[in-house]
């Protein structure tokens, strides 16, 4: 791939979908895959909107590795940096569909996940360096050698571009708040761009309260603060203004995906330069689409798409 725009680093796994809706996973009798992962499903979710994207991450050797490669391509991501960590194996994701909103998630990822065991002499230091957009999450900082790998990609960017931090805090992956807050807030520092829902920004920063959460990411070196509401829509915040979006009205099927779905759309509209405000409206739109849909990388959204649900 060349001219890449978007390079992501974090999770990627296999998402298993009951076939059976309003049932535990007990109950169920089937199940479809489907891509998954945060970074992998914003990587994605950037590919549908035409940006050139990859995403650096790991698999087991296994066939689930290789499904993983062969999706990705399917996409239009390029797996060019996707390597393979012989004695792990492949993550996969249970979901039970019951609430849809909010369904629970049984991770299968021990003794760790391939994607935490990213070593330095694995990345792609020219692209990192040169790539408009890079992409890390904080799930990526929650285990070594993966923290340290991380972490060295952040000093190695010195906030060049877009450097982005998808907060993507999940309690099961930290020993205790304190641990994540730490690790996560460090990240806070080296970044430009910071999202995530008000759980996220409270642990990173203290505090729940959006409005207080970012002004304290703004005063911390961060020029777009970009705040999940849910039901409230979403408030985006810059140095000088701060505005509030609406929420975008769907029936929601499954709520898994739409946080990924809103990542991509906010890729395209940081490349695209667009004002934080109309971003923030088109990746709000874009994730309520994922949210009335089932799956998470087969569920982002078009352009066209998500232009006509903002016309509605």
């Amino acid at each position: 791939m060349t001219g890449l725009e978007a390079l992501t680093i974090g999770r990627v796994g296999v998402d298993l979908y009951p076939q059976q809706s309003g049932v535990g996973l007990a109950e169920v009798e089937s199940f479809a895959k489907s891509l998954g992962g945060t970074a992998t499903n914003v990587a994605v979710a950037a590919a549908r909107l035409g940006r050139r994207s990859a995403v650096l991450t790991k698999v087991g050797p296994d066939g689930f590795g290789d499904y993983v490669r062969k999706a990705l391509r399917d996409f239009g991501v390029s797996p060019d940096y996707v390597g393979t960590a012989p004695d792990l194996l492949t993550p996969v994701v249970f979901c039970e569909l019951n609430p849809p909103a909010d369904p629970p998630l049984l991770f299968y990822r021990a003794p760790i996940a391939p994607d935490l065991a990213l070593t330095e002499d694995e990345v792609p230091w020219e692209v990192v360096d040169s790539v408009p957009l890079l992409w890390v999450t904080g799930t990526g900082v929650s285990a070594e050698p993966g923290r340290t790998t991380q972490r060295r990609i952040l000093e190695r960017r010195a906030r060049r571009g877009h450097t982005v931090l998808d907060l993507d805090y999940r309690p099961m992956f930290w020993p205790d708040v304190e641990t994540a807050r730490t690790e996560i807030g460090w990240m806070v520092d080296q970044v430009n761009v910071v999202v995530g829902n008000r759980t996220e920004v409270e642990v990173a920063t203290g505090t729940g309260d959006p409005d207080e959460a970012a002004d304290r990411l703004l005063a911390r070196g961060v020029r777009l603060a970009v705040i999940k509401r849910g039901a409230e829509g979403v408030l985006v915040a810059t140095e000088h203004e701060r505005w509030t979006v609406p929420p975008c009205r769907v029936e929601v099927v499954c709520g898994l995906g739409a946080g990924d779905g809103f990542g991509g759309a906010l890729i395209h509209g940081l490349l695209s330069d667009w004002d934080p405000h109309r971003i923030a409206t088109y990746a709000n739109a874009a994730g309520a689409l994922v949210a009335s849909r089932l799956a998470c990388a087969d569920a982002m959204p078009t352009g066209s798409e998500i232009e006509e649900l903002l016309c509605r």
